[in-house]
């Protein structure tokens, strides 16, 4: 880093090594007010002297608050002090983790505040909380306690993040960046204890809780045993007299209820002498009612016939039965018979054949349907069939002939040999 030094009166140039800056705690920048320490030494090239820095430091109160203000409005903006970053502190834990000097009297008030209110298991980190390393301690330890899972240790419910009262240069460690954003990253509920009451720090706007001193610290991480024994039985007090006084008033309601109510004993005597009364009027309706149904059976009884006597009245009408329906059958054959011989003599009366044998003949045509006059014989050369008496039959063709004039004469008709089967010829 080169730079220039300057205070009213005169300007020296300053160098401070790679190594060197490294280890200031303070970041350098323009227009602040320090105190550097080390040697002169002179620049041949430009002929002149210059300070080789070996260490630097804040000059005065004023600078640090200064330089403490402007690195708070940073972090304010970043969120990091944000209210709704802020989580609720366990009721009663039961791992607390401590990052402190294990030296000092700081570690030694907060054990032994938590064994007069309640006792829990307790973590200690030990750390330095002044100094150079200080601040890089501090936050190693708040992001160890977030891991310990992972080692085989119990994980802390909450942490208590400590140290004793002094200036403003010693408490500068809790004002470091990194601790301020270790503290806004942890996953557990932290509570600060740096320096006195009237000590503040960042580490404070970030933590979750501040206490004003270690030992308060201690007392909101846990509440008092012996008070919290004491709560509880003035809630079981409570309790019991609220149950108490609600079975009081309830008694008191069915109480009042049932005195509107009455004797449930009186109120029964009606209904039992009324079940009485209908139990005596029932008994007796179902002994005339069995008297009247065995009046009923007897009289059906003695109207019943033995099955022997009315077989034989079956039989005796099974006879009569057949006599009748013998007669009857006769005289319906009879009548049949005398009905066939009638239809008989009408069919042999109106039979064409009885026609046939006074001389008459019975002509067809072709396809054997009847001719009943010239005009259905057909044309000249038609086949017709003439029908005699004895079912004789021949053939002949019709000759010409004119309507309205005498039929030509027949010539004498050929016959085949035998008179049934021959085929005859008219012209």
């Amino acid at each position: 880093m080169y730079s220039s030094l300057k205070d009213q009166g005169a300007v020296i140039d300053a160098v401070c090594w790679k190594g060197t800056l490294a280890k200031i705690d303070l970041k350098p920048e323009e227009g602040l007010e320090v105190i550097c320490t080390g040697r002169i030494s002179t620049f041949p090239q430009r002929s002149n002297y210059q300070l080789i820095v070996e260490s630097m430091e804040l000059a005065g109160e004023g600078a640090l608050l200064k330089m403490l203000e402007e690195r708070r409005k940073k972090l304010l903006a970043e969120g990091l002090f944000a209210p709704q970053r802020k989580r609720p502190i366990p009721f009663l834990p039961d791992v607390i983790g401590v990052v402190t000097s294990p030296t000092g009297a700081v570690i030694r008030d907060i054990l032994h505040r938590l064994s007069d209110r309640f006792p829990r298991h307790v973590l200690v980190w030990p750390v330095l909380v002044q100094g150079e390393q200080a601040a890089a301690q501090v936050a190693a330890a708040i992001r160890g306690f977030q891991s310990l899972p992972a080692h085989g240790l119990p994980r802390p419910d909450v942490l208590i993040v400590a140290r004793g009262g002094g200036s403003l240069e010693d408490l500068m460690g809790f004002n470091d960046e990194g601790v301020v954003r270790a503290i806004a990253e942890s996953k557990i509920p932290v509570i600060s204890a740096i320096g006195h009451e009237t000590d503040t720090t960042l580490a404070d706007y970030a933590a979750d809780l501040r206490a004003p001193t270690p030992t308060g610290a201690a007392e909101m991480a846990v509440p008092v045993r012996a008070a919290l024994a004491q709560q509880i039985l003035e809630y079981e007090q409570r309790l019991a007299s609220g149950m108490n006084r609600f079975l009081a008033e309830s008694r008191h309601r069915l109480e009042a209820r049932s005195a509107g109510l009455g004797d449930p004993a009186r109120l029964l005597e009606a209904q039992v002498q009324r079940l009485d009364h209908l139990g005596d009027k029932l008994s007796g309706l179902f002994g005339r009612f069995i008297e009247v149904k065995r009046s009923a059976l007897v009289e059906i009884a003695g109207a019943l016939v033995r099955p022997q006597e009315r077989l034989r009245e079956a039989e005796k009408a099974l006879s009569r039965w057949g006599e009748q329906l013998g007669a009857v059958g006769v005289k319906l054959l009879q009548d049949k018979d005398r009905d066939l011989k009638h239809a008989g003599k009408m069919l042999e009366a109106y039979s064409f054949e009885n026609i046939l044998q006074r001389g008459f003949a019975v002509v067809r045509d072709g396809e054997g349907a009847l001719i009943m006059d010239a005009a259905r014989a057909g044309g000249p050369g038609a086949s017709i069939e003439v029908q005699f008496r004895n079912d004789g039959r021949l053939r002949a063709q019709v000759s010409g002939s004119v309507k309205g004039q005498k039929d030509a004469p027949l010539k004498k008709p050929v016959r085949d040999k035998e008179f049934g089967g021959g085929q005859t010829s008219l012209f």
